[in-house]
């Protein structure tokens, strides 16, 4: 699977980008009779307009799969939260796309 990623208003660590290469990398799994490489848009980002107190953080991601985009976000006070939620909800959608298509 080929990642991008974005950080908006966010440094972009080693641990975050290694974070996101673990988690996201490994949704491919799900729908192995694809054979050409899947794409993946991820952004995090540090929200600056928000209504609670402290740090929220922001990790959207989309999937492009033949005859559809699947995506998912999610807001966490924890970024490496944020980014397991995106993740759980993409494995989701990944399982469902391939049941449909079988």
């Amino acid at each position: 699977m080929r990642i991008t990623i974005k950080a908006t208003n966010l440094d972009l660590t080693p641990t975050i980008k290694k974070a996101i290469e673990e988690k996201i990398g490994t949704l491919d799994r799900f729908i192995p009779d694809i054979n050409m490489p899947l794409d993946a848009f991820v952004e995090v980002a540090l929200e600056t307009r928000h209504h609670q107190k402290g740090n929220i953080y922001y990790a959207e991601a989309s999937i492009k799969v033949p005859g559809k985009v699947l995506r998912s976000e999610a807001r966490e006070k924890n970024i490496y939260k944020a980014i397991n939620t995106v993740k759980d909800e993409l494995q989701r959608l990944l399982k469902k796309y391939k049941e449909k298509k079988v």
